[in-house]
């Protein structure tokens, strides 16, 4: 017995073989031909202007991975220097603020209010 899927109950319900295999929904395959040109200009590629290759500047990539690759046993976030230490510093700096903070305010929090 073959099954499709009703569109009406939204349940499977028996079929013939012929609409089983031809689901709601799905086409027959309609033509082969290739769509109409929208756009009839041919395209150009990166390599053929050289005007596109000024603005790409130094492919900075190789010194990167040099610098990253190097076995100095600094972490991965610390090794480009004095910005990363000062961005790691306040990083840590603002954690630790604003855990003391939450802390604090659960404390708080926590006591019940005088009655005057």
């Amino acid at each position: 017995m073959y099954y499709k899927f009703s569109g009406f109950s939204q349940k499977l319900v028996g079929a013939v073989a012929s609409a089983a295999y031809v689901p709601q929904g799905l086409k027959p395959l309609a033509s082969t031909e290739s769509p109409t040109l929208i756009f009839g200009t041919p395209t150009k590629l990166a390599s053929d202007s050289p005007a596109a290759v000024s603005y790409l500047g130094k492919n900075k990539v190789p010194d990167l991975q040099k610098l990253f690759q190097k076995a100095d046993g600094l972490p991965v976030h610390l090794k480009r220097g004095v910005p990363d230490q000062l961005l790691y510093r306040i990083t840590m700096a603002l954690t630790i603020g604003g855990t003391i903070y939450c802390l604090v305010a659960l404390y708080m929090a926590s006591q019940p209010k005088s009655k005057k």
